[in-house]
């Protein structure tokens, strides 16, 4: 039935104001028909408003000082809210003529649909429901306040890298262009969340929010962001504290992942205000959280920042949708290769070894297997003969311990060492199950028994030892053991463990997003302030492939696309929907009912604190009537099926082996509806087989036996009448499926378990990477350091260098003629090529080598200047720091820049009147000072 204005505020808009804490029977809170005068004083300029005359606004919401602070125009339920909008705004314009003070926020609802309109600042927007009296104070106090962020100085103490300083100033301008969504991608230990810290501290100075939620999607990374922020803006109060389990309401940073977002939005004991946060930031914005947690920012609906590390070409098209960019363009972007090839490198290059052993390569058979092992197979009473597996078998159907123990044998051999060169520096093992990382952890503790089982421990997420201060996390990242970490999962993303410097994919990986989150665990460089005694140092990490993936995405660019799954409770909902068709079609008008009641009892259980089910009000409410039902036609079947269908992803407490035992009877009954006899038989002995595996030994189980045996005979399903049958299933369903959780599952006799000799087949290292041309440099400066440094003990001009006295010029060429002749390679134009300084002398790279005289290249010695001069003025906008990147780049390209060039091409890309478009004068010859200094 049609509701009328007056139902809809009776019914809808006045307890929707009442979730926020409005009372409308309160004139101190609430003032309805709020009476507004629209004739002007004489002498008032043209009006923002074309009508006149008496107007009365549905709703006012007055402030503490009983000042209207926002108006909320209301239109019956069955119509568009959108026909109040103009009305609403002329209200507010006109009650702030009429009183002066503040222009009041605008609201316009139909009872389901609510809008809010900032006017003069941001267009309307859909939201979940009206803000508190307190959102709309700081509404009102922000916009008060607030500063223009353009010119907001951003703290290079937190952020202060150039492209991090761009990133934040996209963000800060694009907010002060009234944008409201934004993201970031930024390779792995790049400091995505040094810049968004940085980004929140510019905005909460500048008066723009006074509350950030930090949403992340592992209790691990919860953690880090923790200390992150509590080391970065260590005054403002966080939640949640140590031990705080529910809300508080009075911090300024909110740090939570999305599951337990998701809780506190759908928990009405919570009473959390949609608008109670200013900025949200989403952490690892992938394909995942867009299909699981999307409901969190729809909640929200304010400025969101999403982060994430995947290659732009890689990312979902659904995440650009979420932070409406346009395919392909997120607001920023600094890649991996970027932050390698930066002068000074910003992330760790990486070199490739693939090991593959013979089983990996050839299987396991006869024809592979040694005949050692084959006469000790014979012994055990084996048949040879019947053991045939392919390599792709191995951990899978088949489990070798050979072929673990000499993956971990090649890894202590060819891993990056520590100082001592004894033990294998931190080192993540990436294991395709929780019993093969145990397998491989066995491994490592017999083959190495020394290390009384502390060298390689296992860490997975639902082991409560690994969390926490001193759990295996902590031991990890802070103590010298373990020194390799074997993981499932837990460690292939967002981990920051710096001293990192060996991987071992001991596992396939099929996801591109995946595989560079994992190889992003070793990027990170070193922090050389805080020096750890297992890891002095690291210009590459190594990554010993095991499984081939850099070939399959050599192959493969993009990996393995996987194909999204409905979940569960829309698959069953959509079954039901199928099966009410054929009845009808049928005219088996008894099944259909009996099927629709099911169905209307189905959507009566949906969450009604979900977002999205409150957003559907609407659909549902036409559901919600009984006329609807009256007569199901396939128009109305559409709409079920396209509106209703979907609202059942929200169903996340049920007991779901009980469902899918409802799913495979309603499959059934619908084959045989159908009259699909092959299909109807195979899913009739699917579930025979599931009833059979129901154990009699439980007593719930126990009391169920008589229909738990009925239903294993043919006769059972021999019920040719429908209704008949309809009856017996239902009764199966009802009585055996909330059972199933106690189904012994019939897992077979499980993967075959060998021990057999495996030997190394192919060991190779790759080039794969921005970098692996720098090996041979790398090689060229240990050789000249290493001969430098045996030769210092004998050699008198190398005595009187390290010692820090003078040396003649006579005694340093016969030094540099002594070393040329040791290797013809050993010139001052080559060692002014390897490290990258065209001014340095012979002596000089002799004393950066003994470590008395830092040399800095000419790369670093721009990159640094560079840094310092924007450091100095952290005020630039994202063209002028653009601008210093390209200069910055051409000048250690070109080694020298001239007045003249940076009017030209390239710089005119940037704009057509190069320099002059984009800086002042004053800022202009502060810059020609900066290039005349580095070209001195």
């Amino acid at each position: 039935m049609t509701k009328t204005e007056a139902q809809t505020r009776s019914e809808l808009i006045d307890n929707r104001l009442a979730d926020a804490g409005w009372n409308v029977k309160d004139p101190g809170q609430v003032i309805e028909e709020f009476d507004i005068l629209t004739s002007l004083p004489e002498g008032v300029a043209e009006p923002r408003t074309l009508y006149e005359g008496h107007q009365f606004s549905d709703y006012v919401l007055l402030g503490k000082d009983r000042k209207p602070m926002a108006v909320v125009e209301a239109k019956k339920s069955s119509k568009d809210a959108a026909i109040g909008r103009e009305q609403a705004k002329q209200y507010c314009i006109n009650i702030q003529k009429q009183l002066g003070g503040e222009l009041p926020f605008c609201f316009y609802t139909n009872g389901h649909d609510i809008y809010f309109w900032d006017l003069d600042n941001y267009p309307p927007r859909k939201v979940v429901g009206f803000p508190t009296r307190d959102d709309l104070e700081r509404f009102q106090y922000i916009r008060r306040n607030r500063k223009p962020l353009t010119q907001e100085l951003i703290n290079t103490a937190i952020a202060g890298r150039d492209y991090q300083i761009r990133a934040i100033r996209a963000v800060l301008e694009g907010i002060e262009q009234k944008k409201r969504d934004f993201l970031l991608v930024m390779a792995t230990g790049t400091g995505k969340t040094r810049t968004c810290i940085a980004t929140i501290d510019a905005l909460m100075r500048a008066g723009h929010a006074e509350r950030v939620l930090f949403l992340v999607d592992r209790t691990a990374l919860r953690e880090q962001a923790l200390a992150a922020f509590k080391e970065h803006l260590p005054n403002e109060p966080r939640w949640p504290n140590v031990g705080e389990k529910l809300l508080a309401k009075d911090r300024r940073i909110y740090i939570s992942t999305y599951p337990t977002m998701l809780n506190i939005i759908r928990d009405e004991s919570q009473n959390l205000s949609p608008h109670f946060f200013d900025f949200i930031v989403v952490d690892e914005s992938h394909r995942s959280i867009y299909n699981t947690y999307k409901e969190v920012l729809d909640f929200f609906k304010t400025i969101t920042l999403g982060l994430t590390a995947t290659p732009t070409d890689i990312i979902d098209h659904n995440t650009f949708q979420l932070f409406h960019c346009e395919e392909g363009l997120p607001t920023f972007a600094y890649t991996f290769e970027e932050a390698v090839n930066s002068v000074p490198p910003y992330l760790s290059s990486f070199q490739v070894m693939k090991i593959q052993t013979r089983f990996q390569m050839e299987g396991i058979s006869k024809r592979t297997i040694s005949l050692e092992d084959q006469r000790k197979l014979l012994l055990e009473g084996k048949e040879v003969e019947e053991i045939n597996f392919e390599g792709s078998q191995l951990e899978k159907q088949v489990i070798n311990k050979g072929t673990n123990t000499l993956i971990v044998r090649e890894f202590m051999e060819e891993c990056i060492k520590d100082h001592n060169g004894v033990l294998p520096g931190k080192t993540i093992f990436f294991c395709s199950s929780k019993a093969h990382a145990r397998r491989m952890e066995e491994i490592f503790d017999k083959l190495y028994p020394e290390h009384k089982g502390e060298l390689a421990k296992v860490l997975v997420s639902d082991d409560p030892r690994v969390y926490g201060k001193g759990g295996l996390l902590d031991q990890f990242t802070n103590s010298d053991m373990p020194r390799v970490a074997i993981s499932v999962d837990m460690l292939d993303t967002g981990i920051d463990v710096r001293e990192i410097v060996n991987l071992v994919f001991a596992k396939p990986v099929y996801s591109y997003t995946k595989f560079w989150q994992m190889i992003g665990r070793g990027t990170r460089l070193l922090e050389t302030s805080k020096p750890k005694p297992w890891c002095l140092e690291k210009d590459v990490f190594l990554i010993l492939d095991c499984w081939d993936n850099f070939e399959y995405f050599k192959l493969q660019p993009k990996g393995k696309e996987l194909k999204p799954q409905l979940p569960l409770p829309v698959r069953l909902v959509g079954l039901r929907l199928d099966k009410i068709e054929k009845a009808l079609d049928l005219a088996q008008e008894q099944i259909a009912k009996r099927e629709i009641d099911k169905l209307r009892f189905q959507i009566s259980q949906l969450p009604q604190n979900s977002v999205v089910i409150k957003e559907a009000a609407a659909c549902l409410g036409r559901v919600y009537e009984g006329n609807f039902w009256i007569t199901l036609s396939r128009q109305r079947l559409e709409f079920l099926r396209s509106e209703i269908k979907p609202l059942f992803r929200t169903v996340s407490e049920a007991d779901f082996k009980a469902m899918r035992f409802e799913r495979d009877v309603l499959e059934y009954s619908l084959a045989r509806l159908s009259n699909e006899k092959e299909k109807a038989e195979t899913l009739k002995e699917g579930l025979i087989e599931q009833i059979s595996e129901l154990p009699l030994s439980v007593n719930f189980v126990k009391a169920e036996e008589q229909l738990i045996r009925a239903a294993q005979t043919n006769h059972y399903w021999s019920v040719s009448d429908v209704n008949a049958l309809e009856d017996a299933l239902d009764e199966l369903n009802t009585r055996l499926g909330p059972l199933m959780k106690f189904r012994e599952l019939q897992t077979g006799p499980g993967p075959v378990h060998l021990d057999l000799t495996d030997v190394l087949h192919n060991k190779e290292r790759v080039e794969f990477g921005p970098q692996h041309e720098s090996v041979s440099i790398s090689r060229y400066r240990e050789m000249v350091e290493t001969m430098i440094a045996e030769l210092t003990d004998h050699n008198p001009v190398l005595q009187k260098i390290k010692n820090g006295e003078n040396v003649s010029s006579a005694e340093a060429a016969d030094l540099a003629e002594m070393l040329h002749a040791e290797h013809p390679h050993i010139t001052e134009d080559l060692l002014r090529q390897v490290y990258k300084n065209r001014k340095a002398h012979f002596i000089q790279f002799i004393r950066h080598i003994l470590g008395i005289e830092v040399l800095r290249s000419f790369p670093e010695t721009v990159s640094e200047a560079f840094d310092q001069f924007i450091g100095q003025h952290s005020n630039l906008s994202s063209r002028q720091l653009e601008f210093l990147n390209l200069l910055k780049g051409f000048i250690i390209e070109r080694e020298k820049v001239e007045k003249r060039d940076l009017i030209n091409a390239p710089f005119t890309v940037i704009h057509p009147q190069g320099i002059r478009g984009v800086f002042g004068p004053a800022e202009i010859n502060e810059i020609l000072q900066l290039t005349e200094r580095l070209a001195a």
